[in-house]
């Protein structure tokens, strides 16, 4: 059977060389040679995303795990600003209310630009506020986020500021330090390229004595507890072995190949993509100077019902992914992050152009 493209926003295809370190054997996670794998995954991270002011924290879980850690750990008493303007802008309103934390919500658009005058007049109304919250990619819709212009909103009225970039890191241009982050959730299944179980936290190490004077909230995603026990070459909890070996190896593929690189191969991947969308005559969800390098939503034309759209291109081999939320039913979504060619690319709006035709030749009298 021919492996599936994977266009939906993780997990992603994966390189051989990923493919291959899954089978690098049986370790105990408490063994220095495991240890030494951490310790390779941490200084991978921070030189990819951090720099030297920052440390990496890696956890066994999905990029959630990764957000519910700078939300439980990142915050102390006071009140955290979300901008919610997708299902992941939600899913940190959740995660907050179920730790009791309390929140002030930014709401906006989910497909057009973020305007900042409302965030800045809520921190005017707020002055508890301690921390803004927000999503890089909004996944929802392939809406980007202005994270520079809010670390530099933030850094105006002493906040912090938390990033989920579980969608962002290596598929969109973020800068840890120049943008004023101070802790950022990461995950390896979406543009790192390995394979699901293995997310991180970035997290500004001046921080530190701030964030260990916190009442933890949680056990297993207390983030200076996991940061003090890795800086000491050792683990909290059993850590995805395989899992972490295939990470490594991703990251080591992702410094080979440059995060700009990266970041330029998923741009010039989304241009072509939608160059074959226009030409479909398919509708954009988001205005394109807002759009992901790593996702395009698009509306489902007339007559076309998305579970057979999805069906259809699974059975040429493509999987594809629904709309979320109050877009689910009008909406589908392609992303472009993974090991994949523009052969790849190619052969998908093909099968697409064909499955739309078909479509539209059946509905004709």
């Amino acid at each position: 059977m021919r492996p599936l493209i994977l266009l939906n926003p993780g997990p992603v295809n994966v390189s051989p060389g990923v493919r291959a370190a899954l089978q690098a054997g049986d370790a105990c996670h408490r063994e220095p040679e495991f240890a030494a794998v951490i310790a390779s995954i941490r200084r991978r991270l921070a030189s990819c995303f951090g720099g030297p002011a920052f440390g990496a924290v890696a956890l066994t879980g999905s990029g959630t795990a990764a957000v519910e850690a700078i939300v439980s750990s990142g915050i102390g008493e006071g009140r955290l600003l979300v901008i919610n303007n997708g299902v992941y802008g939600q899913r940190i309103i959740d995660i907050a209310t179920i730790y009791r934390i309390p929140v002030v919500e930014v709401r906006s658009s989910w497909t057009e630009p973020l305007a900042l005058s409302p965030v800045e007049a809520a921190l005017r109304a707020h002055s508890d506020v301690e921390a803004i919250a927000v999503v890089h990619h909004e996944t929802t819709a392939g809406l980007l986020n202005p994270v520079a212009a809010l670390g530099a909103l933030a850094r105006r009225h002493g906040k912090r500021l938390l990033v989920d970039s579980v969608s962002g890191l290596a598929g969109d241009d973020i800068d840890l330090e120049r943008d004023g982050v101070d802790l950022c959730a990461g995950t390896a299944n979406k543009c790192i390229q390995g394979v699901a179980g293995i997310s991180f936290v970035m997290l500004r190490r001046a921080l530190l004595p701030t964030l260990s004077a916190y009442r933890p909230r949680s056990l297993y995603l207390h983030l200076p507890a996991h940061f003090a026990a890795q800086e000491n070459g050792t683990l909290l909890f059993t850590m995805a072995v395989q899992t972490a070996y295939a990470c490594d190896q991703a990251l080591a593929e992702l410094e080979g190949e440059t995060v700009a690189g990266r970041i330029a191969r998923y741009r010039g991947a989304a241009q072509f993509l939608r160059a074959g969308f226009a030409v479909l005559g398919l509708e954009f969800v988001v205005p394109g100077g807002s759009r992901s390098n790593s996702l395009t939503a698009l509306r489902l034309p007339p007559g076309v019902d998305y579970a057979a759209l999805h069906r259809g291109l699974k059975e040429r081999g493509f999987v594809i992914y629904a709309g979320q939320g109050a877009l689910q039913s009008a909406t589908f979504r392609v992303a472009n992050m993974g090991h994949l060619t523009t052969a790849d690319f190619a052969a998908f709006l093909e099968a697409l152009g064909d499955i739309m035709r078909h479509t539209t030749d059946a509905e004709q009298p």
